[in-house]
């Protein structure tokens, strides 16, 4: 693993110096899109809905929009705020650990003793552990400020960025306003399925039979030979660099204009423009 940043856990006087890792990764099979008919690779533009032009990274702004009105945030206007760079884990208070709802817990980090004696770490650890608590604390990470839980997982600690109260939602549903009545024999029965089915929970007896079947799908594809070669997938167009996207305008437009230097009278420019983009686009149409 390597540490995506190092700190400090800060409470009172007490400083614990930290690096942190993600302590979750996702296992899906990356996949990206192909055209059916030639295996060639599908690609997205950032094109202006104004000008129709592809626009580059660096000519791309923020924007908010509200339903009537659209704000543009600058990158000068994102400088202007406060960023958050503090490396400190910054304790404000510890709470009973079964009053955290686990709805609000967002992501997972292990926090590592970055010292050459662990001795605060491995107090704050055991403390935690004795009282049943857990930190509330502040950090920010991507010039964010966030709010997370400190407690101990296994003989680590572990942050887990905590969503903002206002980021949960609350569940109203109208059929639960008036619920039907739950008899007695029924809700013995229903104990009674549920403890038939009681088990200690052990994740590692849990496996993701979506990904196990692809990733052999796949592996007998590439034994059977029915594969691509990955170069030959991104194309080339004449007169430009593999794997660079040629729309439809364009090609038309680039049809015409081949179309015009193959004529020994060409029309004026500006006539012959309004001609030919008519058959152009019926042409695209069908």
């Amino acid at each position: 693993m390597r540490a995506i940043w190092t700190g400090a856990i800060t409470f009172g006087l007490v400083n614990v110096p930290v690096k942190v890792y993600s302590a979750t990764e996702d296992h899906d099979i990356s996949l990206h899109q192909v055209h059916d008919k030639d295996g060639g690779r599908i690609k997205y533009q950032r094109r202006c809905e104004i000008c129709g032009k592809i626009v580059s990274y660096d000519h791309i702004d923020k924007a908010y929009d509200d339903g009537d009105k659209t704000v543009v945030i600058t990158d000068e206007d994102i400088k202007s705020l406060p960023e958050e760079k503090s490396r400190e884990i910054e304790v404000v208070e510890f709470v009973p650990s079964d009053q955290l709802d686990p709805i609000m817990f967002d992501r997972s980090y292990f926090l590592e003793p970055d010292s050459k004696s662990p001795k605060a770490y491995m107090l704050l650890r055991k403390t935690l552990q004795q009282t049943d608590r857990t930190a509330i604390v502040h950090f920010a990470l991507r010039q964010k400020t966030r709010l997370g839980a400190l407690r101990v997982h296994d003989e680590v600690l572990l942050l887990q960025s905590l969503l903002w109260d206002d980021e949960v939602r609350v569940a109203k549903f109208p059929a639960l306003d008036a619920p039907p009545r739950v008899s007695a024999k029924e809700l013995e029965m229903s104990m009674a399925l549920v403890k038939s089915f009681e088990s200690d929970f052990d994740p590692s007896t849990f496996s993701d039979d979506y990904q196990a079947e692809l990733r052999t799908l796949i592996e007998a594809k590439l034994k059977q030979g029915a594969a691509l070669d990955t170069d030959a997938t991104f194309g080339e167009v004449e007169g430009e660099k593999s794997g660079d996207v040629l729309d439809l305008m364009e090609a038309l437009k680039r049809s015409v204009d081949k179309s015009r230097a193959g004529k020994k009278a060409p029309a004026p420019k500006k006539k012959a423009t309004a001609v030919s983009r008519k058959p152009a686009r019926k042409k695209a149409s069908a």
